[in-house]
């Protein structure tokens, strides 16, 4: 159905499906033809899944668990939609460029980088209201979509997990959940971040897209409308049929069931605990008896066996190991042995605990003998997994997806599964997101934590980022658990406002290839996988079992270590995300703006997203962090990780620019007319707590690196050595505090300069010749210093790289700069610094030489020699010299140095044609 996008605040209506029906019915069938379609199906990333699954969970034309064939003409209405619509109000193409004084862009589009840091934590009811591996939380990105589009505008987020991008850009048209980041809106629709005027209100529509069917099902739950109380009928409905079938499955005498005065009471969850082998006397140690401290809730380092009273410790034990006849296979299967070990209950009002009786343990025994009548995913796991924590899954006995589940947790997930499955098609997918939502918590993965103070405290959870079945598990009653999940999604849907029928339009496929036209998205905002950090197709395969629809992990843009479904390595994940980069650049229009939120603790990732965006041909011109609030299992104990996550900001170069610049295209007026538009889309500092920020991309070696780039992403001959360029820097634009600004911007840094007390300073870790040259440069135009007081303060910052020849100082500062008659060593002036270089130039081109000549692995060298090399190289089109002394470097150190990296991969590409 077409919609107009609200542009001021206004009350939704009910939800009203019955417009609709007739669209979809029809959608449905060219769907059904779609599938008969071998070609269709080749698309990459096409999920693993019959037509008939595909069907089931599709609604289209706005969502398909396949790659959705409706996005074209969707697109297209959606921009006739914003046209008419900015035609009859007599609005510009951008709503909000009268409020830019600056604004001189084509088009009337204008925005500089969303430039403050966010935070944003995670305690909302949307964002809690389904679990999942990562997500970003939708009012964090509203600030982005804000400062980005206009009402009618669309979003795209070709990675979009949950959907949290398709919330925010609904949530844009919402006055209340808009006043909650802060802002203001006044009654023409106008937001203000205090009195500065900075976006609209108003929908935006958006395009979400996603290589997993489990991603693409929550994201649609997310971003469609329903009947909340037609919902809820149905809901309560088939818990009272599940409880009046399994309620027996989970009923338990109290205190025991040998007591006269016993009573009947309600399980609230059982915990099953590992049983280990004593490596002295062979006998059985149930985990919960000797190892838990029950005084103080905690783990015991070491515990003595109750059989011999030798001292053991968890880790030097084996598990038992028992031997059972697995239904679902047919075969008999080994798997680790974990006995019940603590009850919890609800005896009227109360909650009591219990040891495991007679009763229990029988009925425990009565429930594993009972065949399960109902359908549920039995397919044996096949393939390797990348995301077991700490041990393989086989040697816990999970050869089949069942194993996630307790016999009787499985038979009363399997018959809710059947009910929710012949429920009404109206409200079928939202109460599969229940049953999804519930899966995690239900299954042997949710951990018991004991609580000595309060014995009946349910503390407890699943370890995020990572398939993990804990030594105490707590096997929760399912319709409980439904139940709870039920109230978390019934406050989601009735207290949004934002969901819009025909706003969102989702699709289940590989982002590097799409069906969407060129140049038909506004804005991108994106959270792409990170490398092998987080093997999504891994994490979701409990949810997808159940759905009947699977990730094509061939096409999944992650690292993979253990899994043989293609030569997974660094290189690899670099080239599916330059595809989908590349297509992203297909799609967005000239002159927009790429958001990547990204996390990772390695630098090789870290810059292969980098190197990804730039070979697409976005020119990335800020990097912020986002602060999600708490972290996820990785964040927060590996070592290395970075606690927050980056924002990379990058733009698409305007029409108008390109025009420009191809006449002059690798001369230096073209380098020089790069420069222009870039420092056009920086940001200006911010003034925070009267410190002004440094912003190192207006710095003078990262203007020059982004030049560089550029440059040679384009396969053109980089025109100006760096000293040419420092010199014409200083000669073209206004340098203030080291930063480099175009003449408007120099006067407004100028203001906030008067309101700052200081400037803040970028560190600088001496780790290589580049960065030591870097830091002498800063040092020595603070000051001209002798060699004597220079070296100490140089030994203090230096942290050289393990591979790295670093030359001695002083030879550094001889090659790079002067020493005047008193010893004191200084910048030398433009002029100088060119003679310098190109003699530092000759000396780094001769120990190049030596490399190339070489044989074997190059395990200690210069590597401002082989950027000097790689550079002459690129400038004589050798791309041969480049690429053999590339693949003779460390792949870590060729992966970690950016420069590096960008020679070899545009010379590889080249060498490749």
């Amino acid at each position: 159905m077409p919609t107009q996008p609200r542009l001021i605040a206004e009350e939704p209506a009910a939800y009203d499906a019955s417009h609709d029906v007739v669209e979809r019915a029809a959608s449905r069938e060219r769907l059904r033809e779609k599938l008969q379609d071998p070609e269709f199906r080749q698309i990459e990333g096409f999920p693993i899944g019959d037509d008939e699954a595909i069907l089931a969970l599709s609604d289209p034309p706005y969502y398909t668990a396949c790659p959705n064939p409706f996005l074209p003409e969707i697109i297209a209405r959606w921009q006739e939609e914003r046209r008419a619509l900015r035609a009859e109000l007599g609005l510009p193409d951008d709503l909000f460029a009268k409020f830019r004084e600056s604004d001189s862009a084509a088009n009337g589009y204008s925005r500089e980088p969303f430039a403050a840091d966010v935070s944003e934590g995670k305690n909302d009811p949307i964002y809690n209201a389904h679990s999942y591996h990562t997500k970003v939380p939708h009012k964090a990105i509203m600030r982005y979509i804000l400062h980005y589009t206009d009402p009618g505008d669309i979003v795209f987020d070709g990675f979009c997990g949950t959907g949290m991008t398709g919330v925010a850009a609904q949530l844009c048209g919402d006055k209340k959940a808009v006043e909650s980041l802060g802002y203001r809106v006044d009654g023409q629709g106008i937001v203000y971040d205090g009195d500065q005027p900075i976006s609209r209100l108003g929908d935006r529509k958006a395009v979400l897209v996603d290589l997993s069917p489990a991603a693409t099902f929550i994201a649609y739950n997310y971003n469609t409308p329903v009947d909340v109380a037609a919902f809820e009928r149905e809901a309560k409905r088939i818990l009272r049929e599940v409880e009046e079938e399994c309620g027996w499955m989970y009923e338990t005498w109290h205190p025991h069931c040998d007591d006269p005065r016993r009573v009947k009471g309600k399980i609230n969850y059982t915990v099953w605990s590992d049983v280990f082998v004593c490596l002295n006397c062979a006998g059985e140690l149930v985990f919960w008896d000797v190892a838990i401290d029950h005084a103080t809730g905690g783990v015991q380092d070491s515990f003595l066996c109750p059989h011999c009273g030798a001292e053991q410790s968890k880790r030097g034990l084996d598990r038992v190991v028992e031997t059972v006849f697995d239904r679902a296979l047919g075969e008999l299967s080994k798997r680790a042995k974990q006995a019940p070990a603590l009850i919890n209950c609800t005896v009227g009002k109360n909650r009591r605990g219990k040891r495991p009786d007679r009763h229990d343990l029988e009925l425990i025994e009565k429930i594993q003998g009972q065949e399960i009548p109902y359908l549920f995913p039995h397919d044996r796991i096949d393939r390797d997994i990348d995301m077991w924590y700490e041990r393989d899954y086989r040697s816990l006995g999970l050869y089949s997806l069942d194993g996630f589940f307790t016999q009787r947790n499985l038979y009363t997930l399997a018959l809710t599964w059947q009910l929710i499955n012949e429920a009404p098609e109206r409200v079928r997918r939202q109460l599969q997101f229940v049953f999804s939502g519930t899966l995690q918590i239900a299954s042997r993965m949710s951990s018991f934590r004991y609580d000595s103070r309060n014995p009946n405290n349910t503390a407890g959870g699943i370890l995020k980022g990572a398939l993990y079945i804990p030594s105490l598990s707590k096997e929760g009653r399912v319709a409980d658990l439904l139940d709870r999940r039920l109230g978390f999604i019934s406050r989601m849907l009735r207290a949004r406002a934002y969901t819009i029928p025909g706003a969102i339009v989702i699709s289940t496929a590989s982002s590097s290839r799409s069906d969407i036209p060129d140049n038909s998205i506004d804005y991108i905002f994106t959270d792409p996988p990170f490398g092998s950090n987080i093997i999504y197709s891994d994490l979701s395969l409990p949810w997808e079992s159940w759905l009947g629809i699977t990730t094509d992990t061939e096409s999944e843009a992650v690292v993979h270590r253990r899994k043989k479904v293609r030569p997974s390595t660094l290189q690899t994940y670099q080239s599916i995300m330059v595809e989908c980069f590349q297509d992203f650049y297909r799609i967005l229009r000239s002159g927009r703006w790429l958001t990547v939120e990204f996390h990772n603790t390695q630098n090789a990732v870290w810059n292969a997203i980098q190197e990804a965006i730039a070979r697409a041909g976005f020119v990335i011109a800020d990097v912020r962090t986002l602060d999600k609030g708490s972290g996820t299992f990785k964040q927060v104990n590996t070592t290395a990780a970075v606690k927050q996550d980056l924002i990379i900001t990058a733009y698409k170069p305007a029409v108008v620019f390109e025009n420009r610049f191809q006449p002059q295209a690798g001369s230096e007026a073209g380098a020089w007319t790069f420069i222009d538009e870039h420092l056009r889309h920086l940001p200006l500092p911010q003034l925070r707590d009267s410190r002004l920020e440094m912003l190192a991309e207006r710095q003078a070696y990262l203007l020059f690196d982004r030049m560089v780039a550029f440059h040679i992403q384009r396969g053109l001959t980089v025109p100006l050595s760096a000293a040419e360029f420092y010199a014409g820097l200083k000669e073209r634009y206004s340098e203030r505090d080291r930063m480099f600004f175009l003449p408007p911007q120099a006067a407004e840094y100028d203001k906030l300069r008067l309101q700052a007390q200081e400037v803040q300073q970028l560190p600088l870790i001496v780790t290589d010749e580049k960065t030591a040259i870097l830091w002498l440069r800063q040092q020595l135009e603070a000051q001209p210093q002798t060699f004597q007081e220079i070296q100490p303060k140089f030994l203090r910052e230096l942290h050289q790289l393990r591979h790295e020849k670093l030359p001695e100082l002083r030879d550094v500062l001889e090659e790079n700069f002067l020493e005047d008659s008193a010893g004191r060593w200084y910048v030398p002036d433009p002029n100088r610094a060119q003679d310098l270089e190109k003699l530092r130039e000759k000396a780094l081109l001769r120990e190049f030489a030596t490399y190339v000549e070489g044989r074997g692995r190059l395990k200690v060298f210069r590597s401002e020699a082989v950027r000097a090399g790689f550079g002459d190289a690129w400038r004589r089109h050798d791309y041969a010299t480049i690429v053999r002394v590339a693949e003779r470097l460390p792949e870590r150190v060729l992966q970690e140095d950016q420069d590096l990296l960008m020679y070899y991969d545009n010379a590889l590409n080249r060498v490749e044609r």
